[in-house]
């Protein structure tokens, strides 16, 4: 509950500062004609990711005749979930890693590496397809679009203000003073910069809320640990192949590592994820 809570509160968060951004420009209609155009681009985004995504990766569906046993884990963990079995699909990628994806649990998938399946025992698999369902059952795709659509509208808009500064700034006199223009050059660069932090704030909250949702379902949070400390360090070691800047997100570990986007991780750190998870063990009574 109490990351919920936060990814509303950030949400809300993300939105005032929409709102105020579109105050300080006192353009109310560009305002209006951004959020709309925003909001086509991530409705498109959100009814085809599915589609979109696993064709990004060129992930082929697995067939029960393939591996029926990976097929037996995700209908017992979905069973549980109450909620319908999503497709499989296999992520032709040597790097260790997995994803869900799709609208809600009626229309979703679950992706896994082929680096995946070759480090990861079965316990520590089921782990990780908790987890993607975790991410399914607490409808992330939808509370990602909706952040992805407040920040788009605000980068439309300071993208906007910095063409108004360069064809002449300002309304009337009043609003073409030196304060003016130095407070606009100030939204053209902290704006965006606020509305990413803020973005990045909700998709680690959400990360969190999988973890715990997905150690919950599978009855084991150490051996999700477990599963997160190996795909971590693997990671670490077999860079990424065709890995999207914008679907990075999706991964249950940040495939993209080192350099501004490893500051800018859409990831909690790993050590505080595994000690969540420890934790969670604890107090279920399966460590001392």
């Amino acid at each position: 509950m109490g990351h919920m809570i936060r990814s509303t509160m950030l949400l809300g968060l993300l939105t005032g500062l929409f709102l105020f951004i579109g105050y300080a420009l006192a353009g109310q209609s560009g305002m209006v004609i951004a959020l709309i155009i925003a909001g086509i681009m991530n409705f498109l985004s959100y009814w085809f990711s599915d589609r979109i995504v696993l064709a990004m990766y060129r992930a082929r569906e697995i067939s029960y005749e393939e591996a029926p046993w990976l097929h037996q884990m995700v209908e017992e963990l979905a069973r549980k979930a109450n909620i319908p079995k999503p497709g499989i699909y296999l992520v032709p990628m040597e790097q260790p890693n997995a994803f869900a994806t799709g609208r809600g649990p009626g229309h979703a998938a679950v992706a896994v590496t082929r680096g995946i399946m070759e480090i990861l025992d079965e316990e520590e698999l089921k782990g990780v397809l908790a987890h993607e369902l975790g991410h399914i059952i607490n409808r992330d795709v939808l509370i990602s679009t909706i952040a992805a659509t407040i920040a788009g509208a605000i980068s439309m808009i300071v993208h906007w203000l910095q063409w108004a500064l360069i064809f002449g700034f300002g309304r009337d006199e009043e609003d073409s003073g030196p304060g003016a223009l130095i407070g606009s050059i100030l939204l053209i660069i902290i704006t965006p910069i606020i509305a990413t932090l803020i973005q990045l704030a909700i998709s680690r909250s959400r990360e969190y809320l999988a973890d715990e949702t997905g150690a919950k379902l599978c009855g084991c949070p150490l051996a999700l640990a477990r599963a997160l400390e190996k795909i971590h360090n693997y990671v670490m070691q077999v860079p990424p192949s065709q890995v999207n800047e914008g679907t990075a997100h999706l991964f249950i570990d940040n495939p993209l590592k080192g350099g501004l986007m490893e500051l800018l991780s859409t990831h909690p750190p790993m050590e505080k994820r595994v000690a969540r998870l420890v934790e969670m063990a604890r107090k279920m009574g399966q460590v001392a």
